[in-house]
């Protein structure tokens, strides 16, 4: 898991860029053909990767319910981020992992309650939902580097 963990990692850091160098109307814009928005993708994978690993497992998770009923499946970008909002997204983007890497080496992940993803896998354990949630980091990027194009075309 430590491999399928640090590319996670990689990831995180471009979306850290992303994030720290997008202008705030940019980050919020839904560009024609899309039905998101950078910022939403951001927080969305915040959220997911903490449903896969820590609810799945039957363990709290280290994001708030707020951000969670925000960002999770089936929600949709509401135009707006506070400061505070971006802020603590950029804080989570590194120490959901790091406490995910941390918990995994301690062994906290003992049970996981099977589930079938949208994508046509069903995730049977913590290293399962580990390799699934890197899948869906790269989906979501694909999207952001999609709308990031998109969106500096238009200046």
């Amino acid at each position: 898991m430590n491999t399928q963990l640090d590319i996670t990692l990689q990831t995180r850091k471009i979306l850290y860029k992303i994030l720290k160098n997008i202008p705030r109307e940019q980050l919020l814009e839904i560009p024609n053909g899309f039905r998101n928005n950078i910022w939403w993708n951001i927080a969305h994978i915040v959220v997911i990767q903490q449903l896969l690993v820590y609810k799945l497992s039957g363990l709290p998770m280290k994001v708030s319910r707020e951000l969670v009923d925000k960002y999770k499946k089936g929600t949709v970008p509401d135009g707006r981020a506070t400061d505070d909002e971006i802020d603590e997204v950029l804080g989570l983007l590194f120490s959901t992992i790091e406490w995910t890497i941390e918990d995994f080496e301690n062994g906290l992940f003992k049970e996981f309650n099977e589930y079938p993803t949208s994508a046509g896998v069903t995730l049977k354990n913590i290293d399962d939902a580990i390799t699934f949630n890197l899948f869906h980091e790269g989906i979501h990027l694909g999207a952001i580097l999609s709308l990031k194009k998109r969106l500096t075309k238009s200046d």
